[in-house]
């Protein structure tokens, strides 16, 4: 093992004991007590299962986890023991990974558009992956960090798009001009980015954005650049019920790498997926701290309750165009009746911050302060900074992972089990989910690049 993740770090369940069973336990001592402080529970099993599997449908791709998108510790921690890079945002995230001993050469600052302080930072600690996508970054960049290896963001196609997440990345027709300037500044591109966020819903999309990097490719080979890395980004599903499966799109990409960067050609492919990784490993439980009921009789009402539930669910800085309204459970919960009728209720989280508006329209039974809601498919974009609580603490997370998921852990990283049946159970489909025998049982091992 490579020692970012212990046994002290989350607790050791059964398999089969779900995170609903703890997190009744949990809240069947909060309610004996006074605590009423909002809390994660998150399965890491769930995330070892995700990296196995997109390791098993993206063979060729090497995975780098967007710090933005979950910086718990346990989630961290665990997907570096599991040989992942990270995509890091600023100076802090990069702190972050390499203060438990993440090396330079795993992480990606990814972020478009970088402070001159915190490129500095990154050449100071070795950090060279980088990205630009205009002549003013790669400026900054040529000037504070000429040991950097940068990476050209362009946009999935030319022709405009509303979605915000594809405001950044260059246009095809500007590709040359940039690449060219690249050089007169001498500044080593190395390959081409781009990121779809949730356009990757559309198979297709990343179909047309792998054949727009082969055209830049080109571009950049013809002036003399090694070539040799392409990033295709995020915008893979962290749950099943959305347009398209994590294989139907696995599967469009693989094609398409396979025509336009074929197994043999020298070029190295990694992704960034956030979403996918996290989303259904964490459910959210939190108290009603506040409840005021909207009269029948008053304009434009529908009977709407209005609960405060303590801190926000949301933070501001998630892509609210991503959000799914949440599905609210009850505990304890109740048997509808029609004594109890449900009603269309809003949440809220702290008052005074209108982003804060958790959700509207949510069919729940009566509430009554000290209640608990549960939130499953919480763990992208949830976990903000504790400046943007608006004064309430961090929800703190708990961690839970199955003996069999640990055991998978330690096979992943060579560590052979304590006893020969431990490896036969690994390498036996189970009905829990662990039906990924080649990958368990031959464990693939995540290198670095060795651009950077």
């Amino acid at each position: 093992m490579n020692g970012y993740l212990s046994e002290s770090d989350f607790l050791m369940v059964e398999e089969g004991f779900t995170t609903r069973d703890l997190l009744e336990d949990l809240l069947g001592e909060l309610c004996q007590g006074s605590d009423q402080q909002a809390f994660f529970v998150a399965d890491l099993g769930d995330v070892v299962k995700k990296h196995l599997r997109f390791l098993k449908a993206l063979p060729r791709v090497k995975p780098y986890f967007p710090l933005k998108c979950n910086s718990s510790e346990g989630v961290i921690r665990l997907l570096a023991e599991l040989g992942a890079g990270f995509a890091c945002a600023n100076k802090a995230e990069i702190t972050r990974v390499q203060g438990i001993g993440v090396p330079a050469d795993r992480i990606f600052y990814s972020s478009p558009c970088k402070q001159v302080a915190h490129i500095r930072y990154a050449a100071k600690h070795g950090v060279q992956l980088m990205t630009f996508d205009n002549e003013v970054e790669l400026s900054k960049v040529a000037r504070s960090h000429p040991r950097a290896r940068m990476l050209l963001g362009i946009t999935a196609d030319s022709s405009p798009s509303a979605h915000p997440s594809m405001t950044f990345g260059t246009t095809l027709k500007s590709c040359r001009h940039l690449l060219e300037a690249a050089k007169e500044q001498a500044v080593e591109v190395v390959g081409i980015s781009f990121h779809l966020g949730s356009r990757g819903l559309e198979p297709q999309a990343f179909a047309q954005a792998v054949a727009a990097a082969q055209l830049v490719f080109d571009m950049g080979t013809e002036l003399g650049y090694q070539m040799h890395l392409l990033d295709i980004g995020g915008g893979f599903p962290g749950t099943e019920d959305t347009r398209a499966r994590f294989e139907e799109i696995a599967a469009v990409v693989n094609s398409a790498l396979d025509l336009y960067f074929p197994d043999g050609s020298g070029v190295e492919i990694v992704a960034r997926p956030g979403r996918y990784y996290v989303t259904s490993a964490f459910t959210f439980a939190v108290s009603i701290a506040a409840l005021e009921e909207v009269p029948m009789e008053q304009p434009g009402s529908d009977g709407r309750w209005d609960s405060g539930t303590g801190p926000p669910v949301c933070p501001s800085h998630c892509d609210t165009w991503d959000i799914v309204i949440p599905v609210a459970a009850l505990f304890p919960p109740q048997r509808p009746c029609p004594e109890h009728p449900s009603h269309s209720s809003s949440l809220r989280g702290p008052p005074g911050r209108a982003e804060d508006r958790i959700a509207d329209g949510l069919e729940l039974p009566e509430l009554h302060v000290g209640d608990w809601l549960l939130f499953g498919n919480m763990g992208a974009y949830s976990i903000p900074a504790s400046s943007q609580l608006g004064g309430c603490p961090q929800p703190r997370v708990t961690y839970a992972m199955s003996r069999v998921a640990w055991k998978a852990v330690q096979l992943f990283q060579g560590k052979p089990p304590q006893a020969e049946d431990d490896r036969e159970s690994l390498c036996t489909p189970l009905s829990c989910g662990w039906e990924m025998a080649e990958t368990l049982c031959v464990p693939p091992v995540f290198a670095p690049t060795g651009i950077i």
